[in-house]
Formats: C-alpha cells, sequence, structure tokens
C-alpha cells in the first residue's frame, strides 16, 4: 500500500496539539510499519523558505516540499491512500481513498471565538469531509457525537482512536533534577506554592474564570500563592489584563508566555495544582501532561475533557468561577486528596499511548484500502 500523510500540521517548532498528534503518529508508524511505502510530504508558500518536514530514519518513509505544488499531482499520481492529520485542502488524485483525523468543531460549539466568514469555510470544509472522506479518526467520543450533530456524519464513517501523551518529555522528576528544576522556576519570577495554567490565551480557554476563581481563594485567604500562566497570546489579552487590575491581582499573576516542553515538564511538576476549565477541547492534551508529572487537576465537566480525565481529576462548571474556586480550593487544603489525584492521574495517562494510536490508524488504512 502507498500511503500519502499531509504533513502541515509538525512543520513549525512550537507544536500545537494538532502538531503534537501529527508528528507523533508519524514517529510511531515509522516503528511499526516496515511494509507499507509512505510520502510525508507538504505544500510550500513563496515565503515559506523555513518549512521542513522532520528526519525519520525508516526507508519506507520519503519526505517532499513541495514548491508551490508544482510537483504535487505528479508526486501522488500512484498514491492508494491519503491521510489529512487534521482538516485542511483534500487534495488527492480521485482513485486514492481518503482518511481526515477530526479533532474538534469548535467553530460549531463555540461559535463566539470565530468571524462568520471562518465559520463558512468551515462549515463547507467539513461537508467536503463528510462527502469523500472514507473513513474520518475523531481523537474522542466527544467528537464522534458532534460530528453526527452539526453534520449528520453517520456513526459508521467515523472511528474513536485516542491519542497518546509524550511520556519521554512529559514524566516525573527525578531527584537529581529537583535543583535545576527549582532554579528554573526561580529564574521565571515563580515561587511554590502556584497554581498552574497552561493553554494558548483566548476565550475558549477560560482563562477568565480561572482568575475570578483564583480571585476568590485569594479573598477567602485560601492560597497563599500565585497563578502561573503558561501560553500563547492569542486575543482579547487586554480585557484580561484589565481584569488582573481591577480584581488587584498584578502581583499575582504571572504570565510566562510561550515555554520549551523541557520548562513546562518542570512546571507541571512543581504545581500544587494545574487548573483548565476549558469552554470546549477536542482531546485536552494539557490535562495527560499534567497528569505524566504528577500534577493534581482541575478540568471542566464539559465537551472532551471528561472524558479524557476519566476519575482521576476534579471537574468543574466552567462557567461557575466559585465551582472552579472550590475544586481548587480542595485539592490545596488537602494533602491527601493532592497525593491520591497524583496517583491515579498517573495510571490514567498509561492508558493514552502513541504507539497504540498508530497500530489502530494502521488498521484504518488496511481497512479502507481493502473496502
Amino acid at each position: 500500500m502507498r500511503i500519502a500523510v499531509n504533513c502541515r500540521s509538525f512543520l513549525k517548532k512550537q507544536y500545537t496539539g494538532i502538531g503534537r498528534y501529527a508528528y507523533h503518529l508519524v514517529k510511531s508508524l515509522t516503528e511499526i510499519d516496515g511494509k507499507n511505502e509512505y510520502l510525508l510530504y507538504v505544500r510550500r508558500g513563496f515565503f515559506s523558505f523555513n518549512k521542513r518536514i522532520p528526519r525519520f530514519a525508516a526507508k519506507n518513509f520519503t519526505s517532499s516540499v513541495d514548491w508551490l505544488g508544482r510537483g504535487l499531482a505528479k508526486q501522488l499520481k500512484h498514491i492508494d491512500l491519503c491521510h489529512f492529520p487534521s482538516p485542511g485542502p483534500l487534495e488527492a488524485p480521485g482513485n486514492a481513498k481518503i482518511v481526515v483525523t477530526v479533532h474538534d468543531v469548535i467553530f460549531k460549539a463555540f461559535p463566539r471565538g470565530h468571524t462568520q466568514e471562518t465559520i463558512d469555510a468551515g462549515q463547507r470544509q467539513f461537508e467536503q469531509i463528510r462527502e469523500r472522506a472514507s473513513k474520518i479518526i475523531c481523537c474522542s467520543q466527544n467528537t464522534v457525537n458532534d460530528l453526527e450533530k452539526y453534520f449528520q456524519v453517520p456513526r459508521e464513517k467515523t472511528i474513536l482512536i485516542y491519542q497518546g501523551v509524550d511520556k519521554e518529555i512529559f514524566s516525573r522528576i527525578k531527584s537529581g533534577e529537583d535543583v535545576l528544576a527549582e532554579k528554573v522556576l526561580a529564574q521565571r519570577g515563580v515561587e511554590k506554592p502556584f497554581i498552574l495554567s497552561v493553554g494558548t490565551i483566548e476565550p475558549r480557554k477560560n482563562l477568565i474564570h480561572s482568575i475570578h476563581a483564583f480571585h476568590l481563594l485569594k479573598t477567602k485567604k485560601e492560597f497563599p500563592g500565585k497563578l502561573a500562566v503558561i501560553g500563547m497570546r492569542g486575543w482579547l489579552h487586554d480585557d484580561l489584563l484589565a481584569l488582573i487590575e481591577k480584581l488587584k491581582l498584578k502581583e499575582h499573576i504571572i504570565f510566562l508566555g510561550y515555554l520549551p516542553d523541557r520548562e513546562l515538564r518542570y512546571f507541571y511538576n512543581k504545581a500544587e495544582a494545574f487548573v483548565f476549565p476549558s469552554f470546549y477541547e477536542g482531546f485536552g492534551f494539557p490535562i495527560l501532561e499534567a497528569f505524566c508529572c504528577g500534577a493534581p487537576v482541575v478540568t471542566s465537566n464539559v465537551s472532551s475533557c471528561p472524558e479524557v480525565a476519566g476519575d482521576a481529576a476534579l471537574t468543574a462548571d466552567p462557567n461557575n468561577p466559585q465551582d472552579i474556586a472550590d475544586a481548587v480550593g480542595r485539592i490545596v487544603s488537602d494533602r491527601d486528596l493532592r497525593e491520591g489525584l497524583r496517583e491515579k492521574g498517573l495510571r490514567r495517562a498509561a492508558d493514552f499511548d502513541f504507539r497504540k494510536t498508530a497500530e489502530e490508524t494502521l488498521k484504518v488504512y488496511e481497512e479502507v484500502y481493502g473496502s
């Protein structure tokens, strides 16, 4: 079987959740499949000089960065199956089967984070996926349900395949690393104890209610430490800054921006609690990353968050700051609860493995190819 994989999701050094999935899927496929032939490809625009597909050692995997798409049709001519690890233009020869991974339908489930133009474009794109894809891989049962709800995609066309988490990066720190971890935190201006928030700063991530919950904890003097916020600035950041000024929390909240995974791991390990009350997640990588690092987690009780967290986290109504504050307050005040959640989180994270993701994805390829 000759398989083409679109690699546009993991060309940048700073991976998003989708980029992590696509990279680790391909990496795991190189480790388990020496039989089929793979073409890893991407279109490159005129000014995209820095786009490179990471090198993989497997001999049956070849890479092609196509200049403005000029040679793409020729390269894909003899392909049997095209996999798009995220929705996008489905460029594929007419005889090739198509597999698409859908991570979420945020533009439908959380439309206030998108312009009408973006919503209309997404609608057209997902209608194309519904019609052209032989199989749609979903990373959560929540996404399976959303595809049926918003696009009437029949259940037989979708398959649930959970994503993994990179346990080589995200893990508990060893005793010899403790001094280094404390040094990294100090360099970033963070001291223990602290509550951690991770995610792009945009309305969907619900940082505004995390801040309100943090304010409730500070007002009741239930937590003496700070709130550390890690993530790239998205939009409505100025509104958050105004809120922080209003609540007089400027000295108690630290915005650290994007941090490399090596540093992020230290923050997960050292956090008193990790708070992630997102309004909508297709999967929720930070929940699993926190679990791997032993951070007690508070997440939302909607979308895929409770599905991924299982019984290893406390859940709260993302629309209710008091509910979030109560959950965080229970963790920071109860050592036995913290330790219990750490152990449950480590066990829960073990259920999510990229090699298993790749094995189940390969079965999809074989099923679609043989149909």
